[in-house]
């Protein structure tokens, strides 16, 4: 492809895919996470995201159907998985989201009257994706996901399908109060110890 053939959301996406997900912050201590208060910020975000969505028909709409995953928690299985099981299911998870976001964002570039206020809030889930990375990572998160005890048991993350902003958004909300913010807390008492 040479580059007058390319459409421009796909240099964007490929431009935003290109960019690490999440760039160390420097003098972060590794455990902000760990501070009820930071995933409080991001919930609170994702909650407003949400809402901005209510009552948006139309220009809500995505599309297509975009791959995200299932944010439905089995708190019994949740509670006998390992630390490093449970970590995979998050990293898995919080890929594919920032995946979803990114499809979302580059399809609402594309449409042909985005909304401004949805164009902020999806930037926002963009970057804040982006920093929960970086805050997993300085945890630990992902050094568990790489190997975690039983990897070979690990059960297959499972998905759905989000075709508005107002799902894709209810799904990211849903996410960081299930299994980010269980996941966290236990990490987090782990580490303590």
């Amino acid at each position: 492809l040479s580059l007058p053939e390319c459409p421009a959301w796909l240099w964007l996406l490929l431009s935003l895919l290109s960019l690490p997900l999440g760039l160390p912050v420097l003098g972060a201590p590794p455990r902000l996470i760990c501070d009820s208060r930071v995933l409080e910020r991001y919930l609170l975000e994702a909650k407003e995201a949400e809402n901005i969505t209510t009552g948006c028909a139309e220009h809500c709409s995505l599309n297509e159907n975009i791959t995200v995953p299932d944010t439905k928690v089995n708190f019994y299985a949740w509670k006998r998985m390992e630390v490093g099981q449970q970590a995979v299911e998050v990293w898995q998870g919080l890929a594919l989201l920032s995946e979803a976001v990114l499809r979302g964002q580059a399809l609402l570039v594309n449409s042909s009257q985005p909304l401004e206020p949805l164009q902020l809030h999806v930037d926002k889930a963009v970057s804040g994706l982006r920093s929960l990375t970086t805050l997993l990572r300085a945890l630990g998160a992902q050094k568990e996901a790489i190997s975690p005890p039983d990897a070979a048991s690990a059960a297959p993350l499972r998905t759905i399908t989000a075709d508005t902003f107002r799902k894709l958004f209810r799904v990211y909300s849903n996410f960081l109060r299930g299994k980010l913010k269980l996941y966290t807390g236990e990490a987090c008492r782990t580490g303590d110890r």
